[in-house]
């Protein structure tokens, strides 16, 4: 019998439609179709980032993913899952119910058609670094050379903010 070589993926997830709190849920329940969830970060509400038009404050999130996937099945099997919540791809930066993006994909430079890892970005953007610094502080990001925690410091934190009592509960009112 063959062993597969498990590889530890950081997944960030963020919802601005509908029920916030509800839709990270439902979404690290398919994850768990894909490996193990082996941690989850607090929840974090944030601002629109790099939009210009007015939008919900998101709720965003890190998950460690334990899996045998490929980044790129990873990835396809993120867009099926987003489709089956019900997001919509209108234009790049609009409102979602479901946001799956990986983040890291364990010590993996990645950048090919359709899969680019580190996500591009996540170096500036504090609703990514904060939640994955809460659980991965000492990962260093490849090609950056430099650790999550390192990164999130640079950030900084300013519109990110720790739901306190928000976990797998519904929001109120959403």
């Amino acid at each position: 019998m063959s062993h597969v070589r498990l590889i530890t993926a950081y997944v960030g997830l963020g919802s601005n439609l509908g029920d916030r709190a509800g839709n990270l849920s439902r979404a690290r329940d398919a994850l768990a179709g894909l490996g193990k969830v082996a941690a989850t970060s607090s929840m974090y509400e944030t601002a629109p980032w790099g939009v210009d038009e007015p939008q919900p404050a998101y709720f965003n999130q890190v998950v460690v993913l334990e899996t045998g996937l490929q980044a790129g099945e990873l990835i396809k099997r993120f867009l099926e899952i987003e489709a089956q919540s019900g997001r919509q791809r209108t234009r790049p930066g609009s409102s979602r119910v479901i946001d799956i993006d990986l983040l890291l994909y364990g010590d993996t430079a990645i950048d090919e058609p359709g899969v680019t890892v580190p996500h591009p970005r996540m170096h500036l953007r504090a609703f990514v670094l904060v939640p994955l610094a809460e659980i991965a502080a000492g990962a260093t990001v490849p090609g950056l050379g430099r650790t999550v925690r390192e990164l999130a410091k640079e950030t900084g934190s300013a519109g990110v903010r720790r739901m306190h009592g928000v976990t797998d509960r519904m929001e109120g009112g959403g």
